[in-house]
């Protein structure tokens, strides 16, 4: 191996993709090496350079005849150059997390600082947190130490941080139902940064998105370390421009495009259409809760009622929250439950289709909007939900063209609202 990653386990690394868009002619391999392995192959030096992750940043250091300065303090490397049979580790976690701060406008400076968790990420964030002289910062570990405190502290006296930086896996898919806090009460919350990017936004970002508090996830600052690892690799110097273009790339082909909005907008036929032209896979909510129940909605609210309907409904997308890279067609009211657009948001940018409801129709098989009158009321009622929740919205008031149009571009260039 010339180039790669090593670590225990690497299932679901991106870190191949972004590497070998990184610059070309260049092979990234992934190599899991078990822990009774790890001896022999840093003796053995066989490679040109190499990245490090879980659980080896600490266990490689004694392998290494320099440290850059920056990872000495943080005591964890990430990353390995072999000059002429010299190792030389650096840390470029550090480097990514300061750079996303840089990109998303954070800054610390005089701020109380909340970093939650205090293994090998944390350690490169309270790093970056020490240098841009944060006014305070709390460090939650499970048990507390001079260096460190709990969360019942947290939640007693210092509900008055102005950033969270959360560095744990709590709410890394597939639980993605867990967070590591309770937002409530943190009145003075400038924003809040996850170091987690699978699901995109996990329930401790979706909280703050609640809160109307600025949430970032992990993934820029995963292309960002990758980026400043590859100029170590190769002694060159690659323009941020690439991070940007590389982290869209990375957020379309992992995130959902979910549609929302009134009963007959068009949402099944423009997922249709737009899964086609997207080439993806469209799944539509209400045609697989007609498979479970195996009769058409009318009747299942005939005979069982609405609420026993929706609790198959959040089902549904509870199953649908750690899926990527498909088209999400929605009944009209999947938003009558935040547990369900908590469960889409996960992974899902969503678009709100808004026709005029002279163009929404009633029918007499659809049990809430069987009449005019019934859209009107329901339109009153759900409006407001369908813009509180949607990423974006379109409108379907012309051609089936023109809705599709302006569903692809939306998404594609508004991909990045996933993360703000």
């Amino acid at each position: 191996m010339e180039y790669g990653l090593i670590g225990e386990k690497l299932g679901h690394s991106f870190s191949k993709v972004i590497h070998e868009q990184l610059v070309s002619d260049y092979t990234y391999q992934l190599k899991e090496i078990a822990k009774e392995d790890i001896d022999a192959f840093m003796k053995a030096k066989d490679f040109k350079a190499i990245n490090v992750t879980i659980p080896y940043k600490q266990t490689v250091i004694p392998y290494l005849d320099e440290i850059d300065e920056s990872a000495k303090r943080i005591g964890a490397v990430n990353t390995i150059v072999n000059r002429d049979g010299k190792l030389i580790g650096y840390n470029t976690d550090y480097l990514g997390f300061a750079y996303t701060l840089r990109k998303h406008n954070i800054s610390l400076q005089g701020k109380k600082v909340l970093i939650i968790g205090n293994g090998g990420a944390s350690k490169a964030i309270q790093e970056v947190v020490r240098q841009a002289n944060a006014k305070q910062v709390l460090i939650v570990d499970i048990i507390a130490s001079k260096e460190t405190t709990t969360l019942d502290e947290i939640y007693k006296k210092h509900r008055n941080c102005e950033i969270i930086i959360q560095t744990t896996p709590v709410g890394m898919s597939p639980q993605v139902d867990a967070s590591p806090i309770d937002l409530d009460g943190f009145d003075k919350l400038e924003a809040c940064v996850d170091v987690i990017y699978n699901p995109l936004r996990t329930s401790f970002l979706l909280e703050a998105k609640k809160h109307n508090i600025p949430c970032v996830n992990g993934l820029e600052m995963l292309v960002a370390q990758a980026k400043y690892a590859v100029e170590y690799f190769k002694d060159i110097t690659i323009d941020d421009v690439h991070i940007e273009s590389i982290y869209q790339e990375l957020l379309l082909e992992q995130s959902n495009l979910v549609f929302i909005g009134m009963p007959s907008s068009g949402k099944t036929t423009i997922a249709n259409e737009v899964c086609t032209q997207l080439k993806r896979e469209v799944i539509d909510i209400d045609a697989q809760i007609v498979e479970r129940i195996q009769m058409p909605i009318a009747k299942y609210f005939e005979l069982h009622g609405e609420a026993a309907f929706r609790e198959i409904e959040t089902q549904v997308t509870k199953e649908l929250a750690n899926s990527h890279h498909v088209v999400i067609s929605c009944g009209g009211g999947i938003v009558k439950n935040y547990e369900n657009i908590k469960n889409l948001q996960h992974n899902g940018f969503l678009i709100y289709i808004d026709r005029n409801i002279e163009q929404l129709l009633s029918d007499p098989s659809r049990p809430l909007s069987s009449s005019k009158e019934a859209i009107q009321q329901l339109y009153d009622t759900r409006a407001p939900l369908y813009e509180n929740y949607s990423d974006a919205t379109i409108t379907n008031h012309d051609t089936l063209v023109d809705a599709v149009d302006q569903a692809i571009a939306t998404y594609t260039n508004q991909i990045t609202i996933i993360n703000m």
